[in-house]
């Protein structure tokens, strides 16, 4: 397994129809016996990891057995939140357990937050160069 990870910036459209670089990064969730591969976005700015309902549905998670008390704001706050573990893997890196406020909203993007992304991993942001690096927090 590699100590590093690096990934480009991908180009995306925003709101106004402009062509914006976002840390885009590709990962393999895993709950029980499903795997999707996916994209979340890095947030630095997030709370917590945030999991759409649609995406938690997929892995296999079951709504009305989640941890309930979970409560998400500013544009999220309206949607009911529950807590939900599901094994993340970054490029060749080792998987780890993360926790997700998993949300009923449907127009969220998966989001990589301070609970507990950044708390198992370290990421460099190379703007300049639109690249970033994800190692595990072991290897800092």
């Amino acid at each position: 397994m590699s100590d590093v990870a690096s990934f480009p910036y991908v180009a995306v459209k925003n709101a106004r129809g402009e062509i914006a670089l976002r840390p885009l990064l590709p990962v393999t969730l895993a709950y029980g016996d499903t795997t999707v591969e996916t994209t979340g976005l890095l947030d630095t700015g997030a709370d917590v990891n945030v999991l759409p309902y649609h995406l938690g549905f997929t892995l296999g998670g079951n709504w009305e057995t989640a941890r309930t008390g979970l409560q998400l704001s500013g544009n999220l706050a309206r949607y009911e939140a529950r807590g939900i573990l599901i094994s993340c893997t970054v490029g060749q890196l080792a998987p780890v357990q993360l926790a997700f406020a998993w949300t009923q909203a449907e127009n969220v993007p998966l989001l990589f937050g301070q609970v507990n992304f950044f708390a198992e991993f370290d990421v460099c942001f190379l703007r300049a160069r639109n690249i970033f690096e994800v190692r595990p927090k072991d290897l800092s």
